[in-house]
């Protein structure tokens, strides 16, 4: 009988009260939406990388050797000798090596020197390994393999030749030994799709003797096999157990060839997310704040209508009705509005996201996990409903103290 009473009162007021539906829905599902880019986001960042025990390179900061060997964010400080390398490579706990040379780009999009390795080590997204779309992996000092997205953006094919350039952002071309594209990677959702892949002896070749302005020495083309570079960025490590993991971190750290910092992606991602954190919650409280105002809005179109609705309310209370069911009409009144603001915004939220996700995977490399609202969403639709019935008391007291003879009386 209420809850019918509730409903037809609504109905008459349908205007103001979808407004009031809608603006709630907007913001639970702006809080929504943050929550599973956030997760998305995480998830994206942490499978970029994964079977990769190790990542070894110049000392400077954990995160700082993550951002520029992986996500290719910032500059390597130095490099290290490839004797370093091949200590490392020699040591039994070792099962695998791929060293990573850095520095150059093509247009927007870096360059990586690599081993062919790469392509069998390099794993992503709970272990899947990067794959060809087209073509195949450099086997010439000449030969590029580029990312999905360089090839989609620049429109390049199988057999262009591109040219590097060297260092980053740089008008400096190594135009006198252009590269065939000999492979096109498909999409990973990492940065490797951003990037343009050569071998290490293509990097040593086209720096070596080379100088601005006069370009690389004339004389006969080294082999690949005499290329052996003298020193490399960094390098992708896995460990044949993970019990000797942290004991070949610790005896690269203490490297007495040279300083040498050695990482665990896993832990080095843990303390990125630490960095942003600030940023995150600052995100969570603006969409929170969002949610309250959302929810004033409704107790403001519920007083709003009270003087309108003094006759109503009077009727009810001639009817028989007691006090307290003016009380909990308009109470149970602000929870349904409330309710339905919140299965709105979240069915609509999950629903744009889900159709949103291919074009964000491709835009950003964020793959949005759509499982539904888990235990901290519930929880915060949960709130909002049991916040709109505190806000409601408001209101609902004022209602409760109208009297009879103040109801049906005609004011001038």
């Amino acid at each position: 009988m209420l809850t019918r009473l509730i409903l037809s009162s609504m109905r008459a007021r349908a205007l103001t009260v979808v407004l009031a539906i809608l603006t709630i829905a907007f913001s639970v599902g702006l809080v929504l939406a943050v929550n599973v880019v956030r997760d998305g986001t995480k998830a994206s960042f942490a499978n970029t990388i994964s079977n990769t025990d190790l990542i070894v390179g110049a000392p400077s900061g954990s995160v700082q050797l993550m951002l520029y060997t992986i996500f290719q964010i910032g500059n390597p400080t130095n490099n290290i000798s490839w004797d370093s390398m091949e200590a490392i490579a020699a040591r039994p706990e070792v099962d695998w090596l791929v060293p990573i040379s850095l520095g150059d780009s093509h247009g927007e999009f870096r360059v990586m020197g690599t081993s062919v390795a790469f392509f069998d080590r390099y794993r992503y997204r709970g272990g899947q390994s990067i794959g060809l779309h087209q073509g195949a992996a450099f086997t010439d000092l000449y030969h590029a393999v580029v990312g999905s997205d360089v090839a989609a953006t620049l429109n390049y094919e199988l057999g262009q030749e591109i040219v590097v350039s060297h260092g980053l952002a740089s008008f400096i071309d190594h135009d006198d030994r252009p590269f065939e594209i000999t492979g096109i990677l498909e999409r990973t959702g990492t940065p490797i799709d951003r990037t343009v892949l050569i071998s290490l002896e293509s990097m040593e070749v086209i720096h070596r003797g080379w100088r601005p302005g006069a370009g690389s020495p004339t004389g006969p083309e080294p082999a690949m096999a005499e290329l052996q570079p003298k020193e490399v960025t960094a390098a992708l490590v896995g460990i044949g157990s993970r019990l000797d993991i942290f004991n070949v971190q610790r005896w690269i750290n203490t490297y007495p060839g040279e300083p040498l910092l050695a990482v665990l992606p896993g832990l080095t991602l843990q303390e990125l997310w630490q960095f942003i954190g600030v940023a995150e919650d600052a995100l969570r409280a603006v969409s929170l704040m969002v949610v309250g105002a959302a929810l004033l809005g409704m107790i403001a179109v519920i007083f709003s209508g009270l003087n309108e609705r003094r006759r109503e309310m009077a009727i009810l209370r001639a009817m028989g009705a007691r006090p307290g069911v003016v009380f909990g009409l308009l109470l149970l009144e602000a929870v349904i509005m409330a309710g339905a603001g919140c299965l709105i915004g979240a069915v609509g939220t999950y629903g744009l996201l889900y159709a949103a996700r291919p074009l964000i995977d491709a835009h950003f490399g964020i793959w949005l996990p759509m499982q539904g609202p888990g235990p901290e969403e519930l929880k915060l639709l949960g709130g909002v409903m049991a916040a709109a019935g505190l806000a409601s008391i408001f209101p609902a007291a004022r209602a409760y103290q109208l009297s009879l003879a103040d109801g049906l009386s005609i004011k001038n």
